[in-house]
């Protein structure tokens, strides 16, 4: 078993704090810029990526920070209204900067005439990536921590009660692997879309069982299940019916 004694700022500066959480997030942000320069180029898509990943920033941002603030946990930000935009201290959602996104993605598309698809199904392989080495700023942070359990591996984390799972490092496990099957098939011959819902699916799910061990939201259970987890099913019914449209999509242009 581990104690977690991490301290999340890596340097003091007076007032000012260098933090974990803000390096890894940078570092998440230049890495979707090179592997989105290596790819568009493979790919042959010409569109303004300074300009694409000042949307993405924008929207990822406003959209994590809005559902944390506002849909998971207003009642803990609404004494300070000043904590709405501390994101240093950590506290950004998925689904927000998920739907933050998309959102910012459709715009940019439809404002410079791109195929949303094309441009989405790239995105998602450095985002998968950025996202696995987010949840480690997580538990650096000793936050979204898992559910009492005494398995070898269990974490004291500071201000919990007893030893929890590491659900961050699980989830961060999850992302890796999620990358590594979308650049493992990034080569093949599949239908605009494809990699986009895939990415949806594969998140969702495992995300869903994963929720099994993490802590429940000051939200917490609603008929068995993580206020996380009934947020996921939608997405994981959406990316079936799409992958089946796109699959009989293919297989009806080959025919």
């Amino acid at each position: 078993m581990f104690i977690h004694n991490i301290d999340p700022v890596l340097l003091r500066i007076g007032f000012l704090e260098i933090r974990y959480y803000g390096i890894i997030f940078a570092i998440g942000f230049i890495l979707t810029y090179f592997f989105l320069r290596y790819l568009s180029r493979q790919r042959n898509l010409e569109f303004d990526l300074d300009n694409f990943l000042l949307y993405q920033f924008l929207g990822v941002l406003i959209g994590a920070r809005f559902f944390e603030v506002f849909i998971y946990n207003f009642p803990l930000y609404s004494s300070n209204i000043f904590s709405w935009f501390a994101i240093w201290n950590g506290g950004l959602s998925f689904h927000g900067g998920l739907i933050g996104s998309i959102i910012a993605t459709l715009i940019f598309c439809k404002k410079y005439k791109l195929d949303f698809y094309k441009i989405a199904d790239i995105t998602v392989i450095p985002v998968a990536l950025a996202l696995a080495l987010g949840r480690i700023a997580n538990f650096i942070n000793g936050e979204l921590y898992g559910r009492i359990t005494s398995v070898p591996w269990a974490v004291k984390f500071p201000n919990a009660e007893g030893f929890r799972h590491p659900s961050q490092i699980y989830e961060s496990i999850k992302n890796f692997f999620i990358f590594f099957i979308l650049w493992f098939i990034k080569d093949k011959k599949l239908p605009d879309g494809f990699m986009f819902w895939i990415f949806i699916f594969s998140y969702s799910i495992l995300r869903f069982f994963i929720e099994f061990f993490r802590e429940p939201t000051r939200h917490g259970l609603i008929y068995g299940l993580t206020f996380g987890q009934l947020l996921n099913i939608p997405l994981i019914i959406l990316s079936i019916i799409f992958l089946l449209k796109l699959h009989r999509k293919a297989f009806i242009s080959k025919n």
